[in-house]
């Protein structure tokens, strides 16, 4: 990557830029949005994805092409449900699932990186299952969790939270908003 220089303030995203300085900066999933359409490249998927798309096209390489979307299909549990109702493949985690955890487990439940995962996984397993499988993992779920690449702001403020534990939120958000503003690397 570049080095940074002095005084360097970022660029507008615009089909002017080369693909190496658009991988130098920060971008939101709305500026890389608005400029795929402007660049005429397929808009939709992940940020990652697009902006490997929008690098690929800055630079006049062969553009990957998009992912394709995601099927929704499948038949979701509907109420009532308890505990023997069988998790159905391409089940979501819905407000039906949702219902049935916090009456099973307590206000305490929450669909977090280990029970999506179960549902997502779980087809042919019952919800009295889940249930088991969410009191099985409260120790691992109460250790700190890598945070995903596409979550740079939240791996941002648990960063700066840990270096600076009395801070603010004011203070978190300008940190990040001054973070931003600099080129990568």
């Amino acid at each position: 990557m570049s080095a940074n220089r002095v005084g360097e303030g970022r660029p507008e995203p615009t089909p002017e830029l080369s693909g190496a300085e658009l991988l130098r900066w920060y971008w939101t999933l709305e500026e890389l949005t608005g400029l795929a359409r402007r660049a005429g490249v397929p808009a939709r998927g992940g940020k990652a994805a697009l902006t490997e798309r929008l690098a690929a096209a800055l630079d006049g390489r062969a553009v990957p092409a998009p992912a394709p979307a995601a099927r929704r299909g499948g038949r979701q549990l509907k109420a009532p449900v308890d505990g023997a109702s069988v998790i159905p493949e391409g089940q979501r985690c819905s407000q039906v699932l949702r219902e049935f955890f916090l009456r099973e487990i307590g206000p305490g439940f929450h669909f977090d990186a280990f029970m999506r995962e179960y549902v997502a996984q779980g087809a042919g397993r019952t919800l009295a299952e889940a249930v088991a499988h969410w009191h099985a993992t409260r120790q691992r779920a109460a250790e700190p969790q890598e945070v995903g690449a596409q979550f740079e702001f939240n791996r941002f403020l648990r960063d700066w939270h840990g270096g600076h534990p009395d801070g603010t939120r004011g203070e978190a958000l300008a940190a990040w908003r001054e973070h931003r503003a600099r080129p990568r690397g």
